[in-house]
């Protein structure tokens, strides 16, 4: 028997608990789940609305978290009612195993459904960035992060640096597995036909793209003001892709430079691998990031990344051969790489041949999928395959 088809016969009944959100946690989360249901796993998807990039398949269930609020509470108490969600998901569906991606609140959420679940079902954390190197850190929370993180039966980290920051920051004495994201590279490819290209670029025009939760640490105001310099030298688009608090910081630094009508801000679409290939460029200058699922999926469809040296990103992005990655606030270095790039078609070809190797070698759904597989198997003392 195959390695592929002995893990076929370990059929596991598990949850997984995520953020709705267009943010890499929940794209992540919802992806596995997708591809564990579509390996004949039973997967239970939990959050508060139906996630942005989830799609249903056979063995795919969602729940939803009813979150009420009453004028006793200034804040809906959100954790409570995820921890009731999980216990009910636990018992009803006699789960081996729940699967909490990003650590705060998830994985405390998790433990209390746990508990109340009265079953011996195991729970995995995903740790994704923010929520240890943010959040996490914040002296309200950073006790109760840490007690998530102890209390699950496994822990993992996106990448070797954020299980690194963890380890320290932590002071865990305990193993965090390192399983990066991981990208559908037979989506996520860049089309034969241009018909994308066409409806949203005139012939001879670059097209630059970022796609993120325009949170703070993405920096998407430094986003504008590169392509601004990119733009007074040759014929360009930007696409920004996603919604989030500084969306409107983005679109008054456009209007500020005077690029209002070239600068195109669209809220989460689920067609994003077809703007990723109709793109030149991706920028990403983002001052924290665990791993960067965006520049994997921009990669994936052959299209070089400019981005900052933090986190993750080092082990994504090959510096000079994939794409650039600068130092944080280098705006001049980002314009200048950006154009040396878009005005050199060899360069340009050799970078986003690169880019697509890097994703379908290391970072391939079949082979991060196989690695999460095993683990729950370990942790569930099923013994790896």
């Amino acid at each position: 028997m195959t390695v592929r088809a002995a893990r076929r016969r370990a059929k596991l009944r598990l949850a997984v608990v995520c953020y709705p959100t267009f943010g890499g946690s929940g794209v992540v989360a919802t992806e596995l789940g997708v591809a564990l249901a579509e390996r004949g796993h039973q997967v239970h998807v939990i959050s508060t609305e139906f996630p942005a990039r989830l799609r249903i398949v056979d063995g795919l269930s969602f729940h939803r978290v009813p979150v009420v609020t009453y004028p006793l509470f200034q804040y809906p108490p959100y954790t409570l009612a995820l921890a009731t969600k999980v216990a009910q998901v636990i018992r009803q569906e006699r789960l081996d195993l729940v699967h909490a991606h990003y650590a705060i609140p998830h994985s405390v959420a998790v433990f209390l459904g746990q508990q109340m679940g009265g079953c011996e079902v195991k729970t995995v954390t995903t740790l994704h960035g923010t929520d240890v190197q943010l959040v996490g850190l914040d002296p309200s929370y950073w006790e109760i992060t840490r007690f998530g993180m102890l209390r699950s039966s496994g822990l993992t980290a996106v990448s070797q640096a954020l299980a690194d920051t963890t380890q320290r920051e932590f002071h865990l004495d305990r193993e965090v597995r390192v399983i990066p994201n991981f990208v559908d590279t037979k989506r996520f490819a860049r089309p034969r036909d241009a018909k994308k290209r066409g409806e949203i670029a005139r012939p001879g025009e670059k097209v630059l793209l970022h796609v993120s939760n325009f949170r703070p640490v993405k920096r998407v105001w430094e986003v504008v003001a590169a392509f601004s310099r990119i733009a007074a030298k040759i014929p360009a688009q930007l696409y920004m892709i996603g919604d989030g608090p500084d969306r409107p910081r983005a679109e008054t630094a456009a209007r500020e430079l005077g690029i209002e009508s070239r600068v195109h801000c669209l809220k989460a679409i689920s067609d994003v691998q077809e703007w990723y290939g109709a793109a030149d460029l991706l920028l990403h200058p983002s001052e924290m990031e665990s791993f960067g699922l965006a520049p994997l999926e921009a990669m994936a469809c052959g299209v070089p990344v400019l981005a900052y040296r933090v986190g993750g990103l080092p082990e994504v992005v090959e510096d000079g051969r994939s794409g650039y990655l600068l130092e944080v606030g280098d705006i001049d270095g980002l314009a200048g790489r950006g154009l040396e790039l878009l005005t050199d078609p060899r360069r340009w070809s050799a970078f986003s041949r690169r880019s697509r190797q890097i994703a379908v070698k290391r970072f391939g759904q079949d082979k991060i999928v196989d690695l999460y597989e095993e683990y729950f198997l370990e942790v569930l003392g099923r013994g790896k395959l």
